[in-house]
């Protein structure tokens, strides 16, 4: 007789996170909203974190860290700068 060793990964993941810690969550939830602030300031300057391209229109120029408070308890987050004009993401408001 087989054994079925096939997870649901999607009901693997809601387990893990609901039986997790606090501390598991702010980490995923500061790595979605950096990788996302990161996508966005790319779309600014017209060419990913980087690479060099003719259709670059601004430069990345480090980052600043904001506390967010979340559900979930506060999240340092760096969010990018840029050399000519700002970046700041409305969702974070």
């Amino acid at each position: 007789m087989a054994v079925d060793n096939s997870v649901d990964p999607a009901g693997w993941l809601a387990e893990q996170i609901g039986a997790c810690e606090p501390d598991v969550l702010r980490s995923m939830v500061k790595t979605m909203a950096e990788a996302l602030m990161s996508a966005e300031a790319d779309a600014v300057c017209g060419a990913d974190y980087g690479t060099r391209s003719e259709e670059r229109v601004n430069r990345r120029n480090g980052y600043r860290v904001r506390d967010w408070d979340t559900r979930a308890g506060t999240v340092e987050l760096a969010i990018p700068k840029l050399r000519s004009g700002s970046y700041f993401p409305e969702w974070l408001l």
